[in-house]
């Protein structure tokens, strides 16, 4: 049986179906809530499920809430061997919208593995700014102008968030490495109580890219430090993929559209560094550089 198969509406390249797919072939069959978003969209639409799973879309800001109210009520109706319970989440409605109810059932420790796909943007809606756009991007609402080179500040760190509810599983992955997803998918359900994985997945349309950009760019947002694949558990760091010879941001951000404009801004520069400086960070405090 398939968890997540054909009849969905995605566009060519999306990462989206490539996390989900993983996701689930590590987790096997469970229970899902989804909140509004791409993956709701192009999953569900009327007559044309692509999940084999059950499933349950609300609304934007309450997936986790839902996921929490599903284990509630398993536990009353004593149904707690009939699989486990997975929220999959954009990074607006992880970060952003949704991260009260998300500190909530961390807070409250309920036994959920919560997925948050950041494509860094509301894409769904036209790509808006969220909490997890990176310095410098240019979205509808962080437009380059004479006076800003696109978003201004930094990109919000979940990870540090879940750590700081003390959860017992927290990872990063990329769509770049299926494989890698489907084993932290399997790995975080044999914890007890709230699990977090954070999947980047590029947005070919929000990104500026065409279909058979989307996984070596998503690969080199990892080879250059930007997006460092890294997994705790019981907030000990357990495991970092190393980056053989790390490239320089310059690469990644030359391939996408939303981050040209850097390279013509009086300003862009000054954006470019930072953001080398936020890779070299990364290199140095999770020891990226084999």
């Amino acid at each position: 049986m398939k968890l997540f198969g054909s009849g969905h509406g995605a566009c060519p390249g999306c990462g989206l179906p490539i996390a989900v797919k993983n996701v689930l072939e590590g987790v096997g069959p469970c229970f899902v809530a989804n909140s509004t978003g791409c993956l709701e969209i192009i999953s569900s639409q009327y007559g044309k499920s692509a999940w084999g799973v059950p499933y349950i879309h609300s609304v934007f800001e309450n997936a986790a809430a839902v996921a929490a109210g599903i284990e509630v009520a398993l536990k009353a109706l004593r149904r707690t061997d009939e699989g486990p319970i997975v929220v999959f989440a954009g990074d607006g409605a992880t970060a952003d919208i949704g991260i009260g109810p998300l500190s909530g059932m961390f807070d409250r420790g309920h036994n959920v593995l919560y997925v948050c796909l950041d494509n860094e943007a509301y894409q769904n809606t036209g790509n808006q700014q969220s909490g997890l756009t990176p310095s410098g991007c240019y979205t509808t609402t962080t437009p380059a102008g004479k006076i800003m080179a696109g978003k201004q500040g930094q990109k919000k760190d979940m990870v540090a968030f879940a750590l700081a509810h003390k959860l017992p599983y927290v990872a990063t992955a990329s769509v770049a490495f299926p494989r890698d997803i489907k084993r932290k998918a399997k790995r975080a359900i044999e914890f007890k109580g709230p699990k977090y994985i954070q999947i980047h997945s590029p947005c070919v349309t929000g990104w500026g890219l065409n279909g058979k950009q989307a996984i070596p760019v998503a690969r080199l947002a990892v080879e250059t430090g930007l997006y460092p694949l890294v997994e705790y558990e019981n907030g000990e760091l357990v495991r970092v993929k190393k980056v053989k010879e790390r490239k320089p941001v310059e690469e990644y951000l030359k391939q996408q559209k939303r981050f040209r404009h850097l390279f013509k801004h009086p300003k862009g520069h000054e954006v470019v560094e930072e953001l080398q400086k936020i890779a070299d960070g990364n290199a140095l405090k999770f020891g990226l550089d084999i």
